[in-house]
């Protein structure tokens, strides 16, 4: 595996991050809807949104197209175990059989 693919999976990593901030923010209440979109979380989310957007296009310069969409279902398990950790979201079977049946395209796609 080269330093591409690392890049490609951490800008993946980083921007389920974001997603996670942006989710902290959507649950809190704003007197403004100035605050509501210009806060921390939100500002934050964003600004390390457009650092995976600029990794994955540095990463994109050895990995090939058609292999860019499998490395990014990746965010969907990063999402998933980041709401469990810091939401205390319920896992149903249906979650871990979607994310099971990621793992295992992932993996045939690998081979």
């Amino acid at each position: 595996m080269n330093k591409y693919y690392i890049i490609f999976i951490f800008s993946v990593f980083i921007a389920s991050c974001s997603q996670i901030l942006l989710k902290k923010s959507a649950l809190k209440n704003y007197p403004t809807r100035f605050k509501e979109y210009f806060n921390p979380y939100v500002l934050s989310a964003y600004a390390v949104l457009f650092l995976s957007s600029i990794l994955t296009v540095i990463a994109y310069k050895k990995v090939p197209l058609k292999e860019g969409p499998v490395i990014e279902s990746l965010g969907y398990i990063f999402v998933l175990a980041f709401s469990y950790f810091f939401f205390k979201e319920k896992l149903s079977k249906y979650k871990i059989g979607g994310i099971l049946l990621i793992i295992v395209g992932v993996i045939v796609f690998s081979l």
